[in-house]
């Protein structure tokens, strides 16, 4: 009897051999394709002609539906909430362009271009504050726009100045996230990923409240990793205040969802450059180290969700730390950064992680390569790191908006060559 694609993410998980590599496009804010890629994808496969729904505006991402989750062969779907980071919510499409592309954005998605071409977006939709993002002219993504006054050391106040940016998930939102994930689970045999990254401390995303009308505190995320210095008090009281509040939110979707999905979501926090990393280990272990221990044994002690972790670029010389905090699953596996060598990786690191991503460069390759060049290398990343279990085949990080379609069909083309016999 064939398996399903829960059943074999679940062998993954365990680090079994599932047979057929398990493949993910688009159940995360971290492992999906632009809407502009995405519309070129359909046209390419011969799906229905509509415009791609634009789920997460700050990337431009778009919602990959089943028709091509079917068409491509997917095995994994996400659900998240239905407010996208600029705090509006994912209903009541409408009409919006990117790059003259059409696509469908939610309700409230409110942006004004100015006379150089420049596209911005007011937080909750409310025009009579100041934009919170801005799109420059030509490109594909929203930029954060620092909204901060002026900072001194006797007006830091850590819970109250993020106690909008982090507060405990609604039952509303809750609620939306069990019906979906109760409608996966009893409607297909798909693996289910949940989460917006909830507890993501010093995620240079959430840093500035691209969603809040009013910031109050740091919001320049330089100036943030400057304070793990100049006001480590400070940064310590809204890591604490972000964490409680996150442990609220697990405790209402363990009750709420179960063991309906097999993922969650935790910590979008970057650690690395291209280069290296970007904060040393001592400052991990003083900054960070405690509070993803503190969420992973929650999680663990009482449920049977394993923990996703996206940290990009060189993180080589934190991956001894991060697998100590119980970290499940390491998202993207950016092999294109040093130090990063996929050998080593899956030889060193293959059985404490779950690498999920890794699967093709998508700063050079893919975008960049001809379509013999991605099959190639796709081919030699799932001979590398799928042996044994342990990995989900996804690209690191989203596919941009400029790649190619055939480069893309070049990579699913490899994936079922090798899983055919399998």
């Amino acid at each position: 009897m064939r398996s399903t694609s829960r059943e074999r993410l679940m062998k993954t998980l365990d680090h079994k051999d599932p047979g057929k590599v398990v493949v993910d496009l688009g159940s995360s804010l971290v492992t999906g394709i632009s809407a502009v890629a995405l519309t070129r994808l359909r046209e390419a496969l011969g799906l229905e002609k509509r415009p791609v729904k634009v789920y997460e505006p700050m990337q431009v991402l778009g919602l990959v539906e089943d028709d091509v989750i079917e068409a491509l062969g997917i095995d994994i779907v996400g659900v998240c909430s239905p407010y996208t980071c600029y705090g509006n919510k994912n209903e009541s499409w409408q009409p919006w362009k990117v790059r003259e592309i059409d696509v469908l954005v939610g309700e409230g998605f409110e942006t004004r271009v100015d006379e150089e071409g420049n596209t911005y977006v007011y937080p909750q939709g409310d025009r009579s504050v100041p934009p919170s993002a801005k799109m420059p002219s030509g490109g594909y993504y929203f930029d954060n726009l620092v909204r901060q006054g002026d900072i001194s050391h006797e007006n830091l106040n850590g819970r109250e100045d993020f106690k909008n940016d982090f507060a405990c998930m609604t039952d509303e939102v809750v609620e939306s996230i069990r019906g979906r994930v109760a409608d996966y689970y009893e409607n297909t045999g798909y693996g289910i990923n949940v989460g917006n990254f909830m507890c993501g401390p010093g995620d240079a995303a959430a840093i500035p409240g691209a969603g809040q009308k009013v910031t109050k505190g740091i919001r320049s995320v330089e100036e943030w990793l400057v304070a793990h210095y100049t006001e480590p008090e400070y940064v310590h009281d809204v890591y604490d205040y972000l964490v409680e509040e996150a442990l609220k939110t697990y405790g209402k979707l363990k009750k709420a969802l179960g063991d309906m999905p097999q993922v969650i979501q935790v910590s979008g926090t970057d650690f690395g450059t291209q280069r290296s990393e970007f904060i040393s280990p001592d400052m991990y272990r003083e900054f960070y180290k405690p509070y993803h221990t503190k969420v992973n044994k929650w999680i663990h002690e009482n449920t049977n969700w394993k923990v996703m972790y996206h940290t990009c670029g060189s993180i080589v010389n934190l991956l001894d730390d991060l697998a100590e905090t119980g970290i499940d699953i390491l998202n993207p596996v950016q092999c294109s950064a040093d130090g990063m060598d996929p050998h080593m990786l899956k030889e060193k690191y293959g059985d404490r992680f779950v690498f999920w991503g890794g699967g093709v460069d998508t700063q050079k390759t893919l975008p960049f390569g001809t379509p013999d060049e991605v099959y190639d290398e796709v081919l030699e990343r799932l001979k590398i790191f799928a042996p044994g279990g342990g990995f989900v085949f996804n690209t690191i990080h989203n596919i941009q908006a400029p790649t190619p379609t055939e480069n893309i069909l070049a990579m699913f083309e490899a994936i079922r060559d090798y899983n055919k016999d399998k």
